[in-house]
């Protein structure tokens, strides 16, 4: 089963998405936050009292209630499809850090699923930098990515490994770490 696939993406583009998606956002939790503090204020608040539970309550409010919009209202709308693609990126990218040291343990044996894993990871995370503009970070990998790829060629694995596939990590995560 494929968890994620990787997506060719103009990296112009997604950070002007991205930036309209953010100022949508925030501007619906600075919009909500103040709403109900004020709200609050004038139903429950007193006169000239201590308001700061009922603000502090409100801001809580606005926070709960952007996260559900976010996740139920804006999610699956097109301006968020950059935004969403970027933290199912990431989030597909912490997955395969996660079991790192079964991966790399993996790749030391020759182990099919961790070198097709291992690529991903590099392919993916070539991808973050560039949506990101932050390529500089990469070209201290860039090296081993390379050695990686003829390591892959060389079993005669394809190395355009744009898809994450749950067997890959499952396989991976039976490996023995090394101590």
């Amino acid at each position: 089963m494929v968890a994620f696939e990787i997506e060719p993406m103009n990296p112009a583009r997604y950070r002007q998405q991205t930036r309209l998606s953010s100022l949508i956002v925030v501007a619906t939790f600075a919009v909500l936050a103040m709403g109900l503090a004020m709200l609050a204020v004038a139903v429950f608040g007193e006169p000239g009292g201590n308001n700061l539970r009922l603000n502090i309550a409100g801001v809580v409010a606005g926070l709960l209630i952007t996260a559900a919009l976010v996740r139920s209202v804006f999610w699956p709308q097109p301006w968020m499809a950059c935004a969403v693609y970027g933290w199912r990126l990431k989030r597909s990218l912490m997955r395969v850090t996660n079991v790192m040291h079964q991966v790399k343990a993996g790749v030391a044996a020759g182990d099919a699923s961790a070198m097709k894993l291992l690529r991903f990871y590099h392919l993916g995370l070539m991808q973050m930098h560039e949506l990101d503009g932050n390529t500089s970070a990469l070209a201290e990998q860039q090296a081993e990515i390379e050695r990686h790829r003829e390591a892959m060629l060389a079993q005669g694995l394809e190395p355009d490994q744009r898809q994450l596939d749950e067997a890959w990590l499952a396989a991976v995560k039976s490996i023995a770490a090394p101590r």
